[in-house]
């Protein structure tokens, strides 16, 4: 562990999660957004479905750490809600044990700190033609459909609502660009740059209007090291140094409050 210790994010879930730190995706842009304010972790586990991931919460979230997260993002379904394979096998999880599953994985989350903050994401669309141009017949007895993720997200949607957990609606959200299917993914499955700015905006408007406290929102948190020094640039009067610990890069204006505009 290094220090100063700063919040901790974690993000938990299959491939989604996995694969959100490549160039552009959503895991990506939250460490750029939170550079010097949190820590992003990343526990991604490609193939997963909620079943696994109940299995393996208590490791993954050990109740007697020195340190709980600040901030749970929790992603499972998409896997959930493929289809039965002929053998038994595979991540098929029915729809009543897959809301029972995240209803598992809420209550240890929550059990961990009264400061552990949870948002829960529902399982995106998906393209269908994509998946079978990238992965062939790779997928024929696990059958992925677009409806199946829609009845799996309402579902969570529900259980959310009704528990008052902080949910974000992926297969609602993406949908809302016209062009979500070929724009949106880079197989069928997994987001683009595109995709994954739609949710961390999705993310970011959650923690905005929250209300909780302390806020983790992104532009309110302190930076750390923030304090002026003398190794600063010095400013044009030769007297002063420029202390740039609060400014924000160009490349961040876009995130600023008014610019976020959910898809919902």
């Amino acid at each position: 562990m290094v220090g100063p210790g700063r919040p901790q994010f974690v993000l938990f879930g299959s491939s989604i999660v996995q694969q959100s730190f490549i160039d552009g995706g959503w895991g990506a842009i939250l460490a750029d957004l939170y550079d010097r304010k949190a820590d992003i972790f990343l526990r991604g586990y490609s193939g997963w479905n909620s079943r696994r991931a109940v299995q393996v919460m208590h490791q993954v979230f050990p109740r007697d750490a020195d340190i709980q997260p600040s901030l749970v993002i929790v992603y499972f379904g998409g896997n959930d809600a493929m289809h039965p394979h002929p053998s038994g096998l595979g991540a098929h999880v029915p729809l009543r044990e897959y809301i029972e599953n995240m209803k598992k994985i809420y209550l240890h989350l929550k059990s961990l700190s009264e400061k552990t903050r949870i948002i829960f994401l529902t399982s995106p669309p998906l393209n269908v033609a994509m998946i079978r141009e990238h992965f062939g017949t790779a997928h024929d007895n696990q059958i992925r459909t677009n409806e199946s993720c829609g009845v799996y997200a309402d579902a969570l949607v529900d259980f959310c609502q009704q528990s008052n957990i902080k949910v974000i609606n992926l297969w609602k959200a993406i949908q809302q660009r016209e062009d979500w299917a070929t724009a949106c993914l880079t197989d069928g499955i997994h987001f683009s740059r595109e995709g994954s700015e739609i949710v961390v905006k999705e993310i970011l408007k959650v923690i905005k209007e929250a209300g909780w406290e302390p806020s983790l929102y992104w532009t309110t948190m302190p930076n750390e090291f923030a304090e002026d020094s003398p190794y600063y640039m010095v400013r044009s009067d030769g007297k002063t140094t420029f202390n740039v610990s609060n400014g924000i890069s160009r490349w961040k204006i876009k995130w600023m409050g008014n610019g976020i505009k959910s898809k919902l």
